[in-house]
């Protein structure tokens, strides 16, 4: 099972210490009590989860999970709803994905859901997501996003991934996320995941 640091992959050799905006430096903004539960579960990763692994793996269902000290980045989001709010994405999507299986992406040559991995996938949540009508517009300003909201982004050019906006702008103004683009859940800038593409606000 590969576990491996992502930021290989990005374009230029991405120094994440180098987009400021650390945690030490950021100012808190108010967030509603769901949002609020769903970022404090997502923060309670940071420390935890270290490394980042894509790797396949048959996991438990429902509530299924590898183990915590590895990840890729929906797995931030995952165990945040599940932690925080008690909702277990790995179930919504398997279900949805029964119901509805053409309306979910195919470049993985699946001819059925496969619990195990289907909800890990970004464009999978994007389209469960969009599908219970959770899309929102991209913000025009960065004062825009809200804390809770979930982006999804394009990094080294296409590769999905995603995140979830904390409670804290960083000393330029910009939201701080929380996600796992390769050194394990950390809480940095919004411009270290890129090309912002997607913007969600579900259940908060």
């Amino acid at each position: 099972m590969p576990v491996f640091d992502r930021r290989e992959f990005l374009a230029g050799g991405l120094a994440l210490a180098a987009c400021g905006g650390s945690p030490a430096e950021a100012r808190p903004r108010q967030a509603g009590g769901k949002a609020q539960a769903l970022i404090a579960a997502a923060r309670a990763q940071i420390g935890v989860t270290l490394a980042y692994d894509s790797g396949y793996s048959a996991i438990a269902y429902p509530g299924g999970d590898i183990a915590r000290e590895r990840g890729v980045c929906t797995d931030v989001v995952i165990r945040a709803y599940r932690d925080g709010l008690g909702l277990d994405l790995q179930r919504q999507v398997h279900e949805d994905m029964a119901r509805a299986f053409t309306a979910y992406p195919k470049r993985w040559g699946l001819t059925k859901p496969d619990r195990n991995i289907d909800h890990r996938r970004v464009p999978n949540l994007e389209r469960f997501w969009e599908r219970a009508g959770a899309r929102l517009a991209l913000p025009s300003d960065p004062a825009g996003w809200q804390p809770g909201d979930v982006f999804t982004s394009l990094v080294a050019g296409n590769l999905p991934h995603t995140g979830i906006v904390s409670d804290r702008v960083s000393a330029n103004g910009s939201p701080m996320v929380i996600h796992n683009i390769g050194a394990g859940t950390q809480e940095e800038d919004v411009s270290v995941a890129q090309r912002l593409i997607g913007r969600f606000r579900w259940q908060v």
